[in-house]
């Protein structure tokens, strides 16, 4: 995938085993969540803008059971909660280190870890980063708590998910609930990326990955609750971070499944991610459109990928 916003754990060697955690199960609350009707939908799109072989298309009519959905991305005070009565331990703290964007890397950070995948060399391999503190040693989430928790691997977010007596969405699912009740458009609010001058969400603008001029008021990720909520009152389900889904990716397994709650193949190596990020630009990675894809290994965890929550009725 040529994507700003994806790079694996894998692309860096790395030995250490990470352990199976118990975490405890505490009840589930509707607290922010919202009921989506089920229904069906025109899944998919076949806009030339997209990533044929990211498996975008083709459009086809999916049936989703009703089910709950969190109107925000899980946030840095959330996950502090969960830490806090879990003790739980992110891969990235396991590991050592995580992914962070260079432009929010010191000299003295750049120094300490020269590590960078040659593909993607805009990200850093950075020691002592994870979702306390994002960009490593010394930074702060302090200033963050209603920001979306970041430096998260899909295993970390099943964790949270088991704890709050939740789940993470089906591929379908969160684009069900993304499209905010519209059909087949390029964005939740519409196909205009900008409206009557406004900025609708949370992506890169000026010269990527050199330079981003900020005006939709944000450098990196912005407040949860930040911009206008789509048809069915979710925010920032373009932009802002990465989504985990439950699916295995893959690029054209969608071909032949069932169109009634459609769940992916049942193994593979990577998990879908969906809703672009702070990272995602026009030039090189537009997939803050409703129906682009991306994925990571379970294990991965960057400075641009979060999750929201769902759960069934």
């Amino acid at each position: 995938m040529k994507s700003c916003c994806s790079v694996s754990r894998g692309s860096i060697e790395n030995e250490v085993q990470v352990d199976t955690i118990e975490n405890k199960l505490s009840s589930f609350s509707k607290k922010d969540m919202v009921l989506i009707q089920g229904g069906e939908f025109m899944m998919g799109t076949n806009d030339t803008e997209g990533f044929p072989a990211d498996g975008e298309g083709p459009i086809r009519k999916v049936k989703i059971n009703s089910f709950y959905i969190d109107k925000y991305a899980v946030t840095n005070e959330q996950f502090m909660q969960f830490v806090k009565e879990t003790n739980y331990i992110t891969e990235a703290e396991q590991f050592g280190w995580s992914f962070v964007f260079h432009l929010f890397c010191s000299k003295e950070t750049l120094k300490n870890n020269p590590q960078r995948v040659a593909a993607v060399p805009w990200w850093v391999a950075v020691k002592g980063a994870f979702w306390k503190h994002p960009e490593g040693p010394g930074s702060s989430i302090e200033d963050l708590l209603n920001h979306p928790v970041i430096h998260i691997s899909w295993n970390d977010a099943k964790a949270f998910c088991k704890w709050s007596g939740k789940r993470l969405p089906s591929e379908a699912e969160w684009e069900y609930a993304a499209r905010g009740g519209l059909e087949q458009k390029k964005y939740p609010w519409g196909d205009e990326l900008i409206v009557n001058g406004k900025h609708q969400c949370n992506i890169w603008q000026g010269e990527f990955p050199i330079k981003n001029t900020k005006r939709d008021g944000y450098i990196g990720t912005c407040p949860v609750d930040a911009f206008h909520p789509n048809g069915y009152g979710l925010y920032n389900v373009a932009g802002n971070v990465w989504e985990w889904c439950e699916d295995w990716f893959s690029p054209d397994y969608h071909k032949s499944e069932s169109i009634e709650n459609p769940t992916g193949p049942t193994k593979g190596t990577n998990k879908s991610l969906r809703g672009g990020s702070y990272l995602c630009h026009k030039s090189y990675c537009n997939r803050y459109r409703v129906a682009a894809r991306s994925s990571n290994t379970p294990d991965s965890s960057t400075g641009n990928m979060g999750f929201r929550c769902v759960a069934d009725i």
